[in-house]
C-alpha cells in the first residue's frame, strides 16, 4: 500500500489520501465533491498484471439516494452508458472501473474515473422532479423496458355512456389490460380518487367480458403511506390491485 500511495501522491499531489478499506481494496480520497458536498472516493486493486481503479458503485448508490424512485429509468441508463462510452470506463454491474496497465499512468486513471463519476452524479440535475414525473410516467417507462405494448390515456366509453379516460391500454400475447394509476400525497385526496376509479371500473365493466375481455387493473403508488386497507377492500372486487413498490409482481401479471 505504501508504494501505490506514493506513487499517486508523487502524480497527484498532497490533495489525494490513501488508506486501507480491506484486504483487498486501498481508498484513495480525492479533493472532488458529489453535487450534495459528499467527499467522492475511488478504490484500488490490483488484479493480475492490470491496476483497477473503480467506485465500487457509490454513484450510482448516491443518485439512487437522491430520488425516491427505486429504479433507473430507460433513460437514465443511457444517459450513464454515454458518460461511461464519452470517458472510456466500464459500467459493470453498477460500478465504474478503469483499468491501468503497469506502465500507464495512475493519475490519468484516477482522473478519468473521477470524471466520469461527477459527470453520471450531475444526472441528478437533469432528473425530473416527483411533481414533474408523475408515477404514471415512471409506470410508462417500465413497460417500455419490459417491452410491453401500451396506449396512454385512452378514452373509453362506459354503460352510461360516460367517456373514461383510462391511464393505460397494454396489451401482452395473452390478454389486454386497462390501468389506473392512483397516486397522490394527501390523506384528504384519498377518497376521491378511488371513488373515481370505483365508478369507472363500474361503468367499464361490460368490457370484462367476452372472448377478447379486458382485465381491469388497479395500480397503487404505496410508496407514500396516505392509503388505507379499506382503500384495497374497495378495488379488490372489481379489478386486481398491485402495489408500485412491488413492480416484478405487477408486469408478471400483465403478461400472465
Amino acid at each position: 500500500m505504501i508504494a501505490i500511495c506514493e506513487k499517486i501522491g508523487a502524480e497527484l499531489g498532497e490533495l489525494f489520501n490513501c488508506s486501507n478499506l480491506d484486504d483487498r481494496y486501498i481508498k484513495v480520497r480525492t479533493p472532488f465533491l458529489f453535487p450534495d458536498g459528499d467527499v467522492i472516493d475511488v478504490f484500488y486493486l490490483e488484479q493480475n498484471d492490470m491496476r483497477v481503479f473503480t467506485d465500487l458503485g457509490e454513484t450510482t448508490g448516491w443518485l439512487r439516494m437522491q430520488s425516491i424512485s427505486l429504479r433507473r429509468s430507460p433513460k437514465q441508463n443511457q444517459l450513464i452508458s454515454d458518460v461511461s462510452l464519452n470517458h472510456n470506463v466500464e459500467f459493470f454491474k453498477g460500478m465504474l472501473v478503469v483499468r491501468a496497465s503497469k506502465d500507464q499512468s495512475l493519475a490519468e486513471a484516477v482522473l478519468r474515473l473521477v470524471q466520469a463519476m461527477i459527470r453520471v452524479s450531475d444526472l441528478w440535475f437533469t432528473f425530473r422532479s416527483r411533481a414533474v414525473e408523475t408515477v404514471t410516467d415512471e409506470v410508462a417507462d417500465l413497460l417500455t423496458e419490459n417491452h410491453i405494448e401500451y396506449v396512454r390515456s385512452e378514452k373509453l366509453s362506459g354503460r352510461s355512456g360516460t367517456a373514461w379516460t383510462v391511464d393505460f391500454h397494454v396489451r401482452t400475447a395473452k390478454q389486454s389490460s386497462l390501468i389506473y394509476v392512483l397516486s397522490t400525497g394527501s390523506r384528504g385526496a384519498v377518497k376521491g380518487i378511488v371513488n373515481h376509479v370505483v365508478a369507472s371500473w363500474h361503468d367499464l365493466n361490460h368490457l370484462v367480458v367476452g372472448p377478447e375481455s379486458l382485465r381491469c387493473v388497479s395500480l397503487i403508488d404505496d410508496t407514500l403511506d396516505v392509503w388505507s386497507e379499506e382503500d384495497f377492500r374497495r378495488l379488490d372486487p372489481l379489478s386486481t390491485v398491485n402495489r408500485w413498490s412491488r413492480p416484478d409482481e405487477f408486469v408478471a401479471g400483465l403478461v400472465a
